[in-house]
């Protein structure tokens, strides 16, 4: 079995992963298999199978992971080269051609090195959060994705252009990155920007502390976008607490967390 050592394709394209094999056989044309496997070979998942019958240059699927997977070779012709639609950062790996001819058990070949498939991808943000900390505090996290591995900064408030972010400690999966902003001192738009040298991403959110009439004891309203939902719902919050203050005044009012959709998540009181 000859294949390259290293194939690179770029996440959202198509690569194509080159095998060619010989064998023993003067001419072959009885029925066969071609396969691919990944991750490790003989015992790694199927992620292609073909056959085709006695006589036939026609290899008919059996197998295509997510239908992505496609033969370009034609394996009566010892050519099992496999085209991977619609790369994802998942598909990073190496992989195993086979061929298997009817027949004898020991008549079947697979490559014992593989092909590594190196996948790249501009970064990605694919989480952006504040949480509640002790003493009425919050903080936000920010989660991206990306090969290379995304440097990420936050902006914002007292922070000037771009502060860098330190990374969270745990594992992340595959290829993300979190780092974490550990306080947010100052109310307004905190953004998170992640970069590599395929390009950049950015998203924000958003932090307003609203003090009661009476005391300080806070309502904090998190958005990830000031959107006509959240625009709404401010005009809601402002009204509860002008009729409030008419009332008397209260000691405490609630706290609304909402997500970057500006759907309400939950809400509960200070004591």
């Amino acid at each position: 079995m000859q294949v390259p050592a290293e194939v690179s394709g770029t996440a959202g394209e198509a690569a194509v992963l080159p095998c060619t094999f010989t064998h023993p056989h003067r001419h072959y044309d009885g029925p066969l298999t071609a396969i691919w496997r990944a991750g490790e070979p003989f015992a790694g998942p199927q992620v292609f199978r073909c056959a085709a019958a006695r006589g036939s240059e026609l290899c008919q699927t059996a197998l295509s992971l997510h239908g992505r997977f496609r033969l370009l070779g034609n394996p009566r012709r010892n050519d099992l080269s496999l085209r991977i639609e619609r790369l994802a950062l998942a598909d990073d790996g190496r992989y195993f051609c086979r061929v298997e001819f009817a027949g004898d058990v020991h008549d079947r070949y697979e490559s014992r090195q593989g092909v590594r498939l190196r996948v790249t991808a501009a970064p990605r943000i694919v989480n952006i959060s504040v949480l509640p900390g002790p003493g009425h505090a919050f903080h936000a996290l920010c989660t991206a994705e990306g090969e290379p591995s995304p440097a990420l900064t936050w902006s914002g408030p007292a922070l000037g252009d771009g502060l860098a972010a330190t990374r969270s400690p745990g594992h992340d999966p595959g290829h993300q990155v979190t780092a974490e902003l550990p306080a947010l001192a100052h109310d307004g738009r905190y953004t998170c920007t992640a970069s590599n040298s395929l390009g950049r991403a950015e998203a924000s959110v958003y932090l307003f502390r609203f003090h009661g009439a009476s005391r300080a004891s806070t309502t904090a309203l998190l958005l990830g976008a000031l959107g006509l939902k959240a625009l709404l719902l401010l005009g809601v919050l402002g009204v509860r607490a002008a009729a409030h203050h008419r009332l008397g005044g209260l000691d405490s009012g609630p706290r609304w967390v909402l997500r970057a959709s500006g759907a309400l998540l939950q809400a509960d009181h200070l004591a």
